[in-house]
């Protein structure tokens, strides 16, 4: 079935308070969507940031980020009063989110809410530690040893915590306990917000669309707490870390720098931590796309402590293997798989097996020395197609960036014209296309340049600040939206 959706991150949302959050702004957005006849709302990683601020490095891949728990239904429900949070600081640029900022004034604000939830805790509260305690001690606690190490990565703390040493952790348990529960408590707050939203899209027949990276953070919770599941040396050190190789965007590569997994020892257990990383996600989501797809059939690793991604190499994934396993667990998913980048025939084969649908970007699809498979006539159905992602510049960002060769062949191919609107031009080259499912960013629909970017790989500074102003989503741009889709036959059946 033909179906469209809007990729719009809930950071990018507007809000008088910093950033995009999980409250009404969200809910005026799954209206909107409805209302322009969109089955999809596609979301970026909801874990907790950490330094850089992007959502595909995060403190946990079991946790919610809290800058995203909106503070105005905290004050409906009697755990913040509005003085608390109305006077401050929260930058003063409505479209960009200032991180720094936030980190300074949205844990004293959260403090005073869970302070009130932990004083007379709602019924489902104990039931919702109980039912997360398999990640969330962990994690509450991790986050507890981070800020009395003054932000430090666990690789640098005392040796006894490091290597999770029984005493030690159960010292921190008591001295922290305060520490402990507040972390706790900012879960359960993101999490019934996170539920009730959802709740609220999916009754309008809206349905989320997450994304799931394939990399865990070092410093995080994930490694703290299971680093048998790494490829960490008798120090708890990186043996190797990820990235890309060398290509022709860069003459170094990327070097990511995430842990890799031991695929041996996790494929020995039954990958089990995968199965409740999945699980956990899908509990989230409607649909898990799963970011560098093509690592799993094999990935590029590079020694610990290079400078640049140069000196690596490619060893084997775990491939279908972890695929059959999951699905024999869980009972089969509705996973996308972002299969972008270099792919060989076993990539290919991998695709084809897992039955997943893959990506096209149609930014990718006009370079005029060579027949791309991102042109559309190349497309099969079983595939989402997008003009580009959050790491593509804009659709009139690439355009004034393109080479000149390529926009001709861009403007010729999908008779781009100025009364019609560039971006609704690349954008109604997706929808047109055969692909099942069509996603077009926020930042397409309002026809915005390359200013609002959300993210330019292998920079620093610059990224994940992009946010709507207030009234953008107008119910002019929602008919628009609804009438454009829907000569194409992507309509709900509602």
């Amino acid at each position: 079935m033909r179906n469209s959706g809007v990729l719009m991150h809930l950071t990018s949302l507007p809000s008088p308070w910093g950033i995009g959050t999980m409250g009404q702004a969200a809910r005026d957005f799954a209206d909107f969507l409805a209302s322009a006849g969109q089955t999809y709302w596609q979301i970026l990683p909801i874990g907790p940031t950490s330094y850089g601020d992007s959502p595909y490095q995060s403190f946990s891949t079991f946790a919610g980020n809290p800058y995203l728990i909106d503070l105005d239904d905290l004050a409906a429900e009697g755990l913040l009063e509005r003085a608390e949070y109305e006077g401050l600081d929260w930058g003063s640029d409505p479209g960009a989110v200032d991180y720094g900022l936030l980190y300074e004034r949205r844990y004293p604000v959260l403090k005073h809410a869970v302070a009130r939830l932990l004083a007379a805790p709602p019924a489902d509260y104990a039931p919702f530690l109980a039912e997360n305690a398999l990640w969330l001690d962990d994690y509450a606690l991790f986050m507890a040893l981070k800020d009395a190490h003054g932000g430090r990565a666990w690789s640098g703390w005392a040796e006894p915590l490091r290597r999770r040493e029984s005493a030690a952790l159960e010292e921190a348990r008591r001295t922290l306990g305060g520490d402990v529960a507040f972390w706790k408590g900012v879960q359960y707050l993101f999490f019934r917000q996170w539920n009730a939203l959802k709740a609220y899209a999916n009754e309008r027949g809206v349905f989320f669309i997450g994304d799931l990276p394939i990399y865990v953070a070092g410093d995080s919770a994930d490694v703290w707490a299971r680093p048998e599941q790494f490829q960490l040396d008798a120090d708890l050190r990186p043996v190797e870390v990820a990235g890309c190789p060398p290509d022709g965007f860069s003459a170094d590569g990327q070097l990511w720098g995430n842990p890799l997994f031991d695929w041996g020892r996790m494929e020995a257990d039954g990958f089990s931590w995968w199965i409740e990383r999945i699980r956990r996600q899908r509990s989230f989501y409607d649909v898990l796309r799963i970011d560098h797809f093509r690592g799993f059939d094999s990935y590029y690793a590079i020694p610990y402590g290079e400078a640049t991604a140069r000196n690596g190499q490619w060893r084997q994934g775990p491939g279908m293997r972890l695929f059959r396993t999951v699905e024999a667990a869980l009972g089969r998913q509705d996973i996308i798989a972002e299969d972008l980048g270099f792919l060989t025939d076993s990539v290919r084969q991998l695709l084809r097996e897992s039955g997943f649908p893959g990506m096209k970007v149609l930014q990718f699809a006009f370079d005029s020395r060579e027949e791309s498979d991102y042109l559309p006539h190349n497309y099969g159905k079983h595939c989402v197609v997008y003009v580009g992602t959050h790491d593509n510049d804009t659709a009139l960002g690439w355009l004034n960036t393109a080479a000149p060769e390529d926009r001709d062949f861009a403007v010729e191919y999908l008779k781009l014209t100025e009364a019609e609107g560039y971006a609704w031009g690349l954008m109604r080259g997706a929808w047109a296309s055969v692909a099942d499912l069509a996603v077009v960013t926020a930042q397409d629909l309002l026809e915005l340049g390359g200013e609002a970017r959300m993210n330019s790989p292998s920079t620093l500074g610059i990224n994940w600040k992009w946010r709507a102003l207030p009234g953008v989503f107008t119910q002019e741009l929602a008919r628009r939206l609804h009438r454009e889709t829907g000569i194409y036959r992507r309509l709900p059946r509602r």
